[in-house]
């Protein structure tokens, strides 16, 4: 019994798609004009050459891996969401404290409200959706 995914779980299973896209794009495009890095972040630290070469693409297999369990409703989505849920937020506290000067580069306090509002909440609202159909998740 496979049932309707419904619009926000759609959404959600297309952005994490993308966001797995980016990933996998990550060693191709690790540099740019200065200032505008884009090697994988883990744990609060922006990777480079080979850690950034296999982090990226990791990352990106396990967001598809997400995004394919979101879209056919699988249960194995479940813990990849509860976990990568996790990874953000440590992320995103780590990469705050290692990098102060990213939070006087942008200027305005907003800005991080909200991308962080966005980056974990994407994340946690898709995780409690799909806890709240676990009942038909296969």
């Amino acid at each position: 019994m496979n049932q309707h995914r419904g619009i926000a779980l759609t959404i959600f299973a297309i952005l994490f798609a993308l966001l797995a896209i980016s990933n996998f794009s990550k060693p191709i495009h690790p540099g740019g004009p200065p200032g505008s890095e884009k090697g994988f972040v883990f744990l609060g630290t922006r990777t480079t050459g080979t850690a950034n070469l296999i982090l990226g693409p990791l990352f990106g297999i396990i967001l598809a891996a997400y995004a394919f369990g979101i879209w056919r409703l699988k249960r194995y989505a479940l813990p990849i969401g509860y976990g990568y849920l996790v990874y953000v937020v440590l992320n995103l506290i780590l990469f705050t404290l290692k990098n102060p000067e990213f939070r006087s580069h942008r200027g305005n306090p907003l800005f991080g409200v909200f991308y962080a509002t966005i980056a974990i909440g994407v994340p946690l609202a898709s995780a409690i959706l799909l806890t709240q159909r676990r009942a038909e998740l296969t």
